[in-house]
């Protein structure tokens, strides 16, 4: 399935990716993100989150926490792979535990931590376009997904503008 392309024209089109995502993704899902320092990682996992019934301003980058938690509707693990050496780092963290948590799993700098991440997942690749402005590329890995890309199309189109 071809991945579904979001253009967010700002934070508040960024804002509706993550509740949409939210809401499209089922209990148990693992998002892969990717991006520069700056594009927006964090930001997409504060309305992910806020949609879930969280507290926006809880949600903060867990660089150097590495993993957080947060109660709303249904669990969400916020994972960060920056300051890790490598993946064995990573999964001395006990990441499968999030993994198979029942919530939504979202983990900053994806590509680092690539090959102890479940086969089956959502990968998110944000690229700067704009000082506000992001293009959002999200795609199936594995199988299960594709009706999470049916669904984003569904709700947001092609564009966010």
């Amino acid at each position: 399935m071809d991945p579904f392309i979001y253009e967010a024209a700002d934070e508040t089109a960024t804002d509706a990716l993550g509740a949409a995502l939210a809401e499209a993704l089922p209990d148990g899902a693992v998002v892969g993100l990717r991006g520069t320092l700056g594009a927006g990682k964090t930001r997409l996992v504060q309305a992910v989150a806020e949609a879930t019934g969280v507290d926006r301003s809880l949600v903060v980058s867990p660089t150097f926490v590495l993993i957080q938690q947060y109660r709303g509707r249904r669990p969400v693990y916020h994972l960060d792979a920056y300051r890790l050496r490598d993946e064995d780092e990573f999964e001395a963290l006990g990441p499968e535990e999030c993994f198979e948590g029942g919530g939504l799993t979202l983990v900053e700098w994806a590509d680092r931590v690539e090959g102890s991440l479940p086969r089956d997942r959502i990968d998110v690749r944000i690229d700067v376009t704009g000082p506000e402005s992001r293009r959002f590329e999200v795609a199936t890995r594995g199988g299960g997904y594709e009706e999470v890309i049916r669904r984003l199309s569904d709700r947001l189109g092609r564009g966010g503008d």
